[in-house]
């Protein structure tokens, strides 16, 4: 969605020449065919930063106990400020690109730019908390082969707050 998004922008400005003349676009053409494949991968790769970060505490505030929709409210009190940060650093930074003299690389810049506002902004602190919130416990639900499968990693520290098993009485060792 992010990626699609940020295409279409760079297609309204580079290639329908909507603003062009606000960032200095002195031709307009077709977009370079390298633009796609780049920016799924570092959107991509933000991406996922942005949804760790925010839906790790999400997760975290479900298994200690808080109903689905306190989990959200709680994860993004928390969170939120920090991919807010990131999402502001990474823009002005791809939007510096802008500023250059080279098409390809204000393309990439705006592209890029306006791919990490949308999927910063809309997608992941609208649309996935929306979802998580319409989906409550059932967001969380995973089948029980798939969990026989994957390795139980206790990220969130849900095994702390249960008690430890009896511990069996050691045994005497004996010398032969």
């Amino acid at each position: 969605l992010s990626v699609v998004a940020a295409l279409g922008a760079v297609v309204a400005v580079f290639q329908w020449g909507w603003l062009a003349q606000l960032i200095g676009v002195e031709q307009t053409g077709p977009v370079m065919s390298m633009m796609p494949i780049f920016m799924i991968g570092v959107v991509f790769g933000l991406a996922m930063d942005y949804e760790v970060f925010l839906v790790t505490r999400i997760r975290e505030g479900y298994v200690h106990g808080e109903e689905p929709g306190e989990a959200i409210v709680t994860g993004f009190r928390h969170n939120a400020r920090v991919v807010t940060a990131a999402a502001f650093i990474m823009i002005a930074v791809f939007a510096g690109f802008i500023g250059m003299s080279e098409p390809m690389i204000k393309m990439m810049g705006l592209g890029l730019a306006a791919a990490v506002a949308f999927d910063a902004f809309i997608v992941r602190m609208t649309v996935v908390p929306a979802v998580l919130a319409l989906l409550g416990r059932r967001a969380w639900w995973l089948p029980r082969w798939l969990d026989r499968l994957i390795p139980d990693v206790d990220v969130e520290g849900s095994k702390l707050e249960t008690p430890a098993p009896e511990q069996a009485p050691a045994r005497e060792s004996v010398t032969v």
